[in-house]
């Protein structure tokens, strides 16, 4: 099973349906406070199931959402057919793209399951489909020397905060047996230095700086905002 057949089915990576709430809260809401102006043009790349979604859409003119999942894009436009200003894309219809036409692409919690060869790959690609005036965002970064200590102690506080204490630790002894666990033990986890982030986007024309909150709950992980260099 490769990460991407893993988050093509049913999974238990939320505890309950309360944490899913609060995580897609959580995640909608720092979207919404990267979007500069009403007239902008999202992209949310690898969104998942973006719950939330309509929340982001009140706030741009146009809020596109990519998962590399078939089925759950299939979900996507279920849940969002005939909703204004939400376009689900698949491979294709992200290809189609007008390039300079987004002001903002958000990348949260993606590039762990994406080896660093692609991640490259993609960094063109997102540089191309930017305006010269739009936005890169990598959030949800983890560091080299980042342990899964502090994502546990960073999703029970979380836990503690939402009200759902029980169900996390419940949760917590259930991945150690699950896929996820066994994935994260084959592949691992793609990691980046602060200083290597930079510099990967500076080599793909970008000016990059770390942005001092992640988006989501978990502040031990990092995020990045990214501009396109003059050409």
């Amino acid at each position: 099973m490769s990460w991407r057949e893993f988050w093509n089915r049913q999974n238990t990576i939320y505890v309950n349906d309360r944490h899913r709430a609060l995580h897609d809260d959580q995640v909608a809401r720092g979207i919404c406070g990267l979007v500069r102006t009403p007239a902008d043009i999202v992209l949310d790349y690898g969104c998942g199931d973006a719950s939330e979604g309509e929340t982001v859409a009140t706030k741009c003119a146009r809020l596109y959402l990519y998962d590399a999942a078939p089925t759950v894009r299939a979900r996507l436009r279920e849940r969002f057919a005939g909703t204004a200003g939400i376009e689900v894309l698949g491979e294709e219809g992200l290809a189609g793209v007008a390039d300079g036409a987004l002001d903002l692409i958000v990348v949260n919690s993606v590039l762990q399951y994406v080896p660093k060869r692609d991640f490259e790959a993609l960094l063109d690609g997102f540089r191309a489909k930017l305006n010269p005036d739009g936005r890169l965002v990598l959030a949800d970064i983890i560091s080299p020397d980042a342990s899964a200590l502090g994502d546990i102690g960073a999703l029970l506080g979380f836990a503690l905060r939402g009200g759902f204490l029980v169900a996390a630790c419940a949760g917590l002894v259930a991945t150690f047996f699950s896929d996820y666990r066994k994935l994260r033990a084959q592949f691992g986890l793609t990691r980046y230095g602060e200083d290597e982030m930079k510099a990967l986007l500076v080599a793909h024309g970008f000016t990059a700086t770390r942005s001092p909150v992640n988006i989501g709950h978990n502040q031990t992980r990092m995020m990045f905002e990214a501009r396109p260099e003059a050409k």
